[in-house]
């Protein structure tokens, strides 16, 4: 028989019972566009936390002294950058680098008449373009310019916290590069707010010479962070800056917990989706099975006027093949809508986020159109829906003629 009547009877045997002929296709599509949200979803909260973290902390690649402990804010000499100015000046010369600037990190007290909270200094070098995100989430006061030698920013978040605005005036201490204990009042210039809730919640920002002598470093730095015009250069511009006294990390290296962590949910959410896939193809046999059921005495004619096992099998495959076309086109339209309404709204991530401090989650986690987890997830659709229907095809290809016939 040829295959495009098989196509034709396949059709005309799902029109039979259009009510179950539809919810199955619906049972697909809803079981599609439930993966498409939550690859998308898991997409977007993994690009805008990685995307957050370079661009508000690591940047693409960082330059340091090999003995440098990110996680000890070390502000011994022996682990800073003796000439970070000079580094950066050979960064930026580099034409896959957009920026580049040292910074000193150091933690420190801010003490207010009621409250004393941990919290980390960033002396940056206000002029440069590595802290216009910093710039352009200033919500009061104004940016810190390079001769303040007693202004600071900090997090809208802190400030609602200790109830401090622009102009008031705070007590910061310290353990400087000679482990004295040291303590000045710096005034509030102004307050930024980046949506992130790390920076948001516990980072100040000075200009790099004011943070270099409050913390006695004598001109050094913690790190030269850089911006690529090209994330992928990493390597590249690593490999021009080497020097036996520098280290430097790419942005894989310096995120690799974060990459590791979303790895481990990816893994995770690999499980949701096979329970899903594993719902939609019990559905799809179901249904199947009960067609076989309803037309044995048909399958026994079509075998009685010659119509071979194999061709009833590849029938009953056509069918299910059809639903999980249909499926798969209403799963894209459904999915792709509710990707659409996530990443333009998001799903605000409240005491979650806050309480997320090794993270840079936003304010809201947005999805991510992912054309590729789409069109993988709609292919696995059509192969997990043709390996359910196996057993319906095989046990109608198996029925004999006379014994289907004489089943009504």
């Amino acid at each position: 028989m040829a295959f495009t009547k098989l196509w034709i009877i396949a059709w005309r045997d799902l029109g039979r019972n259009k009510r179950r002929s539809f919810f199955s296709i619906l049972a697909v599509g809803l079981g599609l566009a439930l993966l498409i949200v939550m690859n998308g979803f898991v997409s977007g909260m993994f690009a805008d936390t990685l995307e957050n973290t370079i661009r508000l902390e690591t940047g693409h690649l960082q330059l340091r002294t090999p003995s440098y402990e990110e996680e000890k804010t070390s502000l011994l000499w022996k682990d800073l950058l003796q000439s970070p100015e000079v580094l950066a000046q050979q960064a930026n010369a580099l034409e896959q680098v957009e920026a580049a600037a040292p910074v000193l990190w150091a933690s420190a007290y801010l003490n207010t008449r009621d409250e004393s909270v941990g919290l980390r200094i960033y002396g940056i070098e206000t002029e440069s373009e590595i802290y216009s995100p910093f710039r352009d989430a200033m919500v009061s006061g104004e940016f810190l310019t390079e001769d303040d030698r007693g202004g600071i920013l900090i997090g809208k978040r802190l400030a609602d916290s200790l109830e401090l605005g622009v102009g008031d005036a705070v007590s910061v201490a310290i353990i400087d590069a000679d482990g004295r204990p040291d303590e000045s009042v710096f005034t509030i210039r102004g307050i930024y707010s980046t949506g992130v809730f790390i920076y948001d919640d516990s980072a100040m920002l000075m200009p790099l010479s004011k943070a270099q002598a409050f913390a006695n470093t004598g001109g050094r730095a913690s790190a030269v962070t850089m911006w690529l015009n090209d994330q992928e250069e990493a390597e590249t511009v690593a490999a021009a800056l080497q020097n036996p006294e520098v280290k430097t990390l790419t942005w894989r290296s310096l995120n690799e917990v974060l990459l590791a962590t979303f790895e481990t949910g990816v893994s995770f959410y690999l499980y949701l989706y096979g329970i899903v896939i594993l719902i939609v193809a019990m559905l799809i046999a179901n249904t199947l099975l009960m067609a076989v059921f309803e037309r044995i005495r048909e399958i026994g004619i079509l075998a009685a006027l010659g119509m071979k096992g194999r061709q009833i099998t590849l029938l009953f495959l056509i069918e299910a093949l059809i639903l999980g076309m249909f499926g798969v086109i209403l799963g894209n339209i459904i999915g792709s809508m509710g990707v659409a309404a996530l990443a333009a709204n998001g799903i605000p991530t409240g005491d979650m986020g806050a309480a997320a401090t090794n993270m840079a989650l936003g304010a809201t986690m947005n999805a991510k159109f992912n054309p590729g987890g789409m069109i993988s997830l709609s292919i696995w659709t059509i192969i997990i829906t043709l390996v359910a229907s196996l057993y319906p095809a095989w046990y109608a290809s198996r029925q004999e003629p006379v014994e289907a016939l004489h089943s009504l």
